[in-house]
């Protein structure tokens, strides 16, 4: 099995965080270089990356709020994190395409899930289209049904883990 670090970002990751999310996302749904600067300013223990061979090849970033479900304004600005709120949020899973079907992704949910039990947070809440609904029901994620969240111009779906 290939080696795997997952660990908290930091700001020397800017760049390359950027990098993965226009390669994963389209553009009217990838965050921008900005929007991750502040993010990781603002709620890096909500932030972690897989490396491998010193290489970041995906992460896993996220607030917190007391909403139980992810609302557009969450992504665009930070100053909806509550860093006491109860639930813990997923804005995004990225892991760049050669290195998918490998459990990167797993990785990375299972830690930011152990971070959130941690922190003693309520649950985690996350967004995701329907293809993806079986993949995060896998963790144990439940589906909430079709999300207010119009975020890119796409259908949305709000699913919960209860911790």
């Amino acid at each position: 099995m290939i080696e795997v670090r997952i660990r908290k970002v930091t700001p020397t990751d800017l760049n390359r965080v950027a990098e993965i999310e226009a390669i994963c996302f389209p553009a009217a749904e990838a965050a921008s270089q900005e929007a991750f600067q502040q993010r990781i300013a603002a709620f890096p223990e909500y932030f972690l990356v897989a490396e491998i061979n010193d290489t970041l090849v995906g992460f896993i970033n996220g607030c917190v709020t007391n909403s139980s479900v992810i609302y557009d304004e969450l992504f665009a600005n930070t100053q909806h994190h509550v860093p006491n709120g109860v639930n813990a949020s997923v804005f995004g899973l990225d892991v760049i395409p050669e290195y998918r079907n490998q459990g990167i992704a797993a990785q990375l949910m299972k830690h930011f899930i152990q971070e959130a039990k941690i922190a003693g947070k309520k649950s985690i809440i996350l967004t995701c289209k329907a293809k993806l609904i079986h993949y995060y029901a896998s963790f144990g994620y439940v589906n909430d049904g079709v999300s207010k969240s119009t975020h890119g111009g796409a259908e949305w779906f709000d699913m919960t883990l209860v911790l």
